[in-house]
């Protein structure tokens, strides 16, 4: 691993506020640690978090818990370091549904401490009065339903033979199971010591630099340290019957035995998109990129947890056709982990810039086409969400206020695809070349910092703009951020990218049949652009012919698996049936399953009775970010 000296880095722009000087990137105790600065201007400040950042934070944990899986909770110590202004002596942390069974300083004498009200899905202050300490422990323990974790018994595993557990931090969902300032802006480092039973492996999102110990009673402790200062939303665990291949110098990927073959050749490309990464934007700096491929239960398709990313088995095609989804958590590394938004509210700086990253990757190792037409798929969905909600609306800002900016607020086609196509847009009106130079120079001013919209805007003018008036007027870069809908400079994808399948779908709306060689040799990208292209009113016999011809329902792309079902169940076509169930009852990525219940609900008498039979089967196998959206649509009043 390379350790980095990081100089200390002050935000100097002057249409924000400073930050708290006390916080500027200064050295710790610990020489190889950095304390990132926190951003005190109001459009930083983080209403879903109880901290106190400018007065007391948080800057290192150090966690030393053992994983119960009978209970199905953490329990032990969380030791952390606070920096906090003279005279303070008070500081407040984000708990949820946490037992905490006492609070000491470093020497073990006792701090006294009290739980505030708890909000709905934030949780609780806990204040801790620490006078003039400045390292706390808390001993506490997990609930058995803490929302970050997922427990799951050896039956919802792929081996089938032991248990396995996964967390999921992002947004909020931290602060179930480590009692720390849980907000973005709040960056920290972080060691763990970790005991799980044997024979069960523990991964984290930090480096580990020696073999696991035995300590005892069919145990082993397994230590991690992430010496940069992370998010909190970025610490993450998993445990399980996992083994590791390595992939190339730098990179591998964890997942259970019966999986580690077909995974690791999915992934066979990783090393090359490391290297094309830093052709772009400059050197990888977290040491190793490792992956772990989780069982289907996990919620989303990737997250780019450092050092080790989490991974849905649904992008595995067999052909390596949704390997974008490793594009982008891997440029995550810089958008999102290096920099990262300072609230909820800024959420596209991580996605929209990651997306507009990851298109580059593409382009870089598999060519124009297909980073083309990726690119045209997503453009479309923008285009979709814009106009499913109003141009309008404040949801379609890249900037959102009010309760759009919640933790779970926003859209994707706004955050990932509206950010990305703003990047495009000044792209394509700067030039690639001015437009990299200021991409890479951004992520060095403001490596291991968090960041917001106005921050990113000044930074562009001054360091891209440069005062040209002319330039300024062209980008438009108030109304990208701050206004609703889509702006009439956006750059629009190239019509050719999908003219071969824009006209088969045309031919197709008006004779009712398809050309099967063509649907042979199209690629991912061509296919899901084909199947949004259909009638959205088709009959049971098209839709029949259609499975037949293109063998739909057997596809082993979960993506084209899961376009195909859609648009069945809208039909209500009962042959489909089955394989959707079969399809929920195995995936829990909620990108697919929310959709298809949403579907199926709303084809009311024919499909709500479907889905309350099917969800009431398979909810239990389903993590709370997932339960969390289904449950709205499937068991709220209608």
């Amino acid at each position: 691993m390379r350790l980095f000296a990081i100089l200390t880095m002050i935000l100097t722009t002057a249409t924000l506020a400073a930050c708290s000087a006390d916080n500027a990137s200064e050295k710790s105790d610990n020489e190889t640690s950095i304390i990132s600065p926190i951003i005190s201007s109001e459009d930083a400040k983080d209403p879903y978090s109880y901290a106190q950042p400018e007065i007391a934070r948080v800057t290192h944990v150090d966690l030393d818990l053992a994983l119960n899986f009978e209970s199905k909770n953490v329990s032990g110590t969380a030791s952390l370091d606070i920096l906090a202004n003279d005279g303070v002596d008070t500081v407040i942390l984000d708990i949820l549904d946490l037992e905490i069974f006492s609070v000491t300083d470093a020497d073990g004498t006792a701090l006294s401490y009290a739980l505030g009200k708890a909000e709905e899905g934030k949780g609780s202050p806990l204040e801790i009065v620490m006078g003039d300490k400045r390292q706390i422990v808390i001993t506490y323990k997990s609930g058995p339903n803490a929302k970050a974790l997922q427990w799951l018994v050896p039956e919802q595993t792929a081996g089938g033979q032991h248990p396995y557990l996964l967390s999921q931090g992002q947004p909020t969902l931290n602060r179930t199971w480590i009692p720390t300032q849980d907000s973005p802006g709040i960056r920290q480092t972080w060691k763990a010591k970790i005991s799980a039973p044997e024979p069960l492996t523990v991964v984290m999102s930090g480096l580990s630099n020696q073999e696991p110990e035995d300590v005892g009673e069919g145990r082993r402790a397994f230590h991690f340290e992430m010496d940069k200062p992370v998010a909190p939303y970025l610490i993450a665990i998993a445990a399980g019957d996992i083994v590791f291949k390595a992939l190339g110098p730098r990179s591998g990927v964890w997942t259970e035995p019966v999986m580690l073959d077909k995974a690791a050749a999915e992934l066979v490309d990783t090393e090359k998109m490391i290297d094309a990464a830093e052709e772009l934007y400059g050197p990888y700096r977290w040491g190793r990129y490792d992956m772990i491929v989780l069982p289907p239960s996990f919620p989303y398709g990737g997250m780019e947890n450092p050092v080790m990313t989490f991974l849905t088995p649904t992008f595995i095609a067999g052909d390596r056709s949704l390997t974008g989804l490793v594009a982008h958590e891997l440029a995550h590394s810089w958008s999102g982990n290096l920099v990262t938004n300072a609230n909820w509210s800024d959420s596209w700086l991580n996605e929209g810039t990651t997306s507009y990253f990851e298109n580059r990757i593409i382009e870089k190792l598999y060519g124009e086409k297909r980073a083309n037409q990726e690119r045209a798929l997503n453009f479309a969905g923008m285009e979709e969400t814009i106009a499913e909600n109003g141009s309008d609306s404040n949801i379609t800002a890249l900037h959102l206020t009010g309760e759009n900016a919640s933790p779970e607020g926003g859209v994707s086609g706004v955050i990932y695809d509206k950010g990305a196509s703003f990047l495009h847009t000044v792209e394509a009106i700067v030039g690639r070349e001015k437009f990299d130079i200021w991409l890479e120079s951004w992520f060095d001013r403001h490596a291991f910092q968090p960041a917001t919209s106005a921050l990113f805007l000044a930074d562009m003018r001054k360091n891209l703009v440069k005062g040209d008036a002319k330039l300024e007027a062209k980008l438009m870069l108030d109304a990208w951020i701050y206004q609703p809908g889509l702006p009439s400079n956006a750059l629009r994808p190239d019509p050719a990218a999908f003219a071969e399948v824009d006209a088969a779908a045309k031919d197709y709306a008006s004779r009712r049949s398809l050309d099967k060689n063509l649907w042979r040799n199209w690629t991912s990208a061509e296919r899901l652009r084909l199947l949004n292209k259909l009638p959205e009113k088709l009959s049971a016999k098209e839709l029949a012919q259609l499975d037949n011809d293109l063998g739909l329902t057997n596809s082993t792309n979960n993506e084209i698996l899961f376009a195909w079902l859609n648009l069945a169940l809208q039909n209500r076509y009962a042959p489909a049936v089955p394989s959707a169930e079969k399809f929920l009852a195995t995936v829990g990525r909620r990108k697919f399953v929310a959709p298809l219940f949403e579907t199926l609900m709303e084809q009311d008498n024919w499909g709500t009775p479907i889905a309350k039979r099917i969800y009431a089967q398979t909810r239990g196998g389903y993590h709370s970010v997932t339960t969390g959206t289904v449950d709205e649509l499937v068991l709220a009043d209608r």
